[in-house]
C-alpha cells in the first residue's frame, strides 16, 4: 500500500480503539519493551503522546525509564522549519500542548541529537522490513538523520505490520524494532 492510503486506514483504526483498550495495550507494550537489550544505555528519546490521535501512551515507558535511572528526552517541534529541538525532562519541566495538541516541553536543557542512545518513534504503520509511516511532515526522518549510526530506533504501535510499504524514500530512516502489545518485530 501507498503511505497516503495507509495514513487513512490506520487512522479510522486508531479512532476505533477505546481509552481503556490504550491503557491496557500502553501498558502491554512497555512490558514488551523489557525484552529489548537497551538497557545497558543512558539516553531514551521518548514522544508524549496526541492523545486525540490516539496514540500509544508513554506514561508506562517514562516510569519504566525513571525506574531505572535513564535520562529522559522529549522534543519540542518547529513546524516552520520542521526540526525538533530536545530537552531533558526533569522535575521542573513544564508542558504545554501546542497548535497541534502536541504535548511539548515549555524550555529546559538542550540535549543534541548526536548524544541520544535511543528514539521511542510514533508511527501510523509500519511494514515488515522496519520502514514507517508517520503523519507526513518528516519530523521524525530528519531527527533521526541527526542521531549517531548506532542509535536505536523502537517504533511503537498496536498493530501488527504491513506486508510492504510502496512509497518508500531514501531519506526514510529505518526502525531497529517496533513494539506491538503482544510482539517485538526486529528488523
Amino acid at each position: 500500500m501507498l503511505k497516503k492510503e495507509l495514513r487513512q486506514k490506520y487512522k479510522v483504526l486508531r479512532q476505533n480503539i477505546t481509552t481503556t483498550e490504550i491503557e491496557t495495550l500502553s501498558l502491554a507494550i512497555a512490558n514488551e519493551i523489557l525484552k529489548l537489550p537497551i538497557w545497558n544505555k543512558t539516553y531514551f528519546h521518548v514522544f508524549l503522546p496526541i492523545e486525540e490521535q490516539k496514540e500509544v501512551n508513554t506514561e508506562f515507558i517514562l516510569h519504566l525509564l525513571s525506574g531505572k535511572d535513564k535520562e529522559i528526552v522529549i522534543s519540542k517541534s518547529d513546524f516552520a522549519t520542521r526540526e525538533m529541538t530536545h530537552f531533558l525532562l526533569t522535575d521542573n519541566t513544564r508542558i504545554q500542548k501546542n497548535e497541534y495538541n502536541i504535548p511539548e516541553p515549555v524550555d529546559g536543557l538542550e540535549v543534541p541529537a548526536k548524544k541520544i542512545d535511543v528514539v521511542f518513534v510514533p508511527l501510523l504503520a509500519y511494514d515488515q522490513k522496519g520502514n514507517r509511516v508517520g503523519y507526513g511532515k518528516g519530523f521524525y526522518d530528519k531527527f533521526l538523520s541527526q542521531c549517531k549510526p548506532e542509535t536505536i530506533k523502537i517504533g511503537l504501535s498496536f498493530f501488527e505490520p504491513e506486508e510492504m510499504i510502496e512509497d518508500v524514500f531514501e531519506s526514510d530512516v529505518l526502525l531497529d524494532y517496533c513494539v506491538c502489545p503482544n510482539e517485538v518485530y526486529e528488523f
